[in-house]
This record gives structure tokens, C-alpha cells and sequence, in this order.
């Protein structure tokens, strides 16, 4: 999901197409969100 975000990123601000840098946005900051909170409850834990 972080990936696609960046692509559509940059492709709309490359063809200046406001809707793909918002869409882009918005899945690059949810992507980053889920990637660092763990679901489930699951904490990773070193032992």
C-alpha cells in the first residue's frame, strides 16, 4: 500500500493531477499507519 501511495504521488504531481496526489497521500500515510501499529494486539516481542 506504501508503495502504491508513492506511485500515484508521483505520477500526480508529474501530470499535475490533484486527485492523484491526494489519493496517493492518503494511502501513503494509511500504509506507513498500518505498517507500524501492530493489528490484532499482537506486540513482537525479543526474547
Amino acid at each position: 500500500m506504501v508503495v502504491l501511495g508513492l506511485v500515484l504521488l508521483v505520477l500526480g504531481l508529474v501530470l499535475s493531477v490533484p486527485i492523484l496526489v491526494t489519493i496517493g497521500a492518503i494511502l501513503l500515510v494509511v500504509g506507513l499507519v498500518l505498517n507500524f501499529v501492530p493489528i490484532g494486539g499482537t506486540s513482537r516481542r525479543v526474547y
